[in-house]
């Protein structure tokens, strides 16, 4: 039995539910604030962090490393590439959105507009907000750019590079806060990926006290 540890508004731990989606596996999905700091999730990882993966007696920690143990234990759709250079570039992409677009967006909106609100740690730093607001134009431009190149954004097929991104646009997404219009290449490549049956249940997605925006579940947005 597969069980995931995560937060709905988390960007790794939707990452990991897209991975589990496309390769057509329902988990049992426990919902953890971790800032709470629950003895469980620290007894399951050290860290207390999610998302957290229980595959029967396995435990399986840190996004990256769940979806590599995904792709591994049930290859089919393969997500991280056939050939060397394949994984290069979709390796290359991963962290260009779980760590340059984490640190230069969605750490800047999302941690202060939902995090901080839920920790009750006050009001949201709006520099920061304007910050990670400005910061993400380039990165749509870059998706723009790679996915008129590409047929996905990694190459051909669909791969941890689109759902690594879709992850973290997606939480910016439900707060209003990308500027599709302006990004009309981005905006198509989002379209398509949202689309797809595994995008569903995210969308489905509420966090009690904030609704998405309108155009979140819109499939025509």
């Amino acid at each position: 039995m597969l069980r995931l540890h995560h937060f709905p508004l988390c960007p790794f731990c939707r990452k990991v539910r897209l991975v589990l989606h496309e390769k057509e596996q329902q988990p049992e999905l426990e919902t953890v604030e971790p800032w709470l700091q629950q003895r469980e999730l620290a007894a399951l990882n050290p860290a207390a962090e999610v998302p957290v993966l229980e595959d029967g007696d396995r435990v399986i920690c840190d996004s990256w490393a769940i979806c590599e143990y995904l792709d591994e234990t049930r290859p089919e759709p393969a997500l991280l590439g056939k050939s060397l250079l394949e994984r290069a570039e979709i390796r290359r992409l991963v962290a260009w959105f779980d760590v340059k677009f984490s640190r230069e967006v969605t750490d800047l909106v999302w941690r202060e507009k939902v995090i901080r609100r839920l920790k009750a740690t006050g009001t949201p730093n709006s520099a920061a907000v304007r910050a990670g607001l400005a910061n993400i134009h380039a990165h749509l431009e870059y998706i723009g750019f790679l996915y008129e190149q590409r047929n996905w954004l990694a190459g051909e097929a669909l791969s941890l590079a689109d759902i690594a991104a879709a992850a973290q646009l997606s939480v910016l997404d439900y707060l209003g806060d990308v500027p599709w219009e302006r990004h009309p290449g981005a905006k198509l490549w989002y379209a398509r990926i949202k689309s797809r049956p595994s995008f569903r249940p995210l969308l489905q997605d509420r966090l009690p006290g904030l609704k998405p925006a309108p155009p979140y579940d819109d499939l025509d947005f």
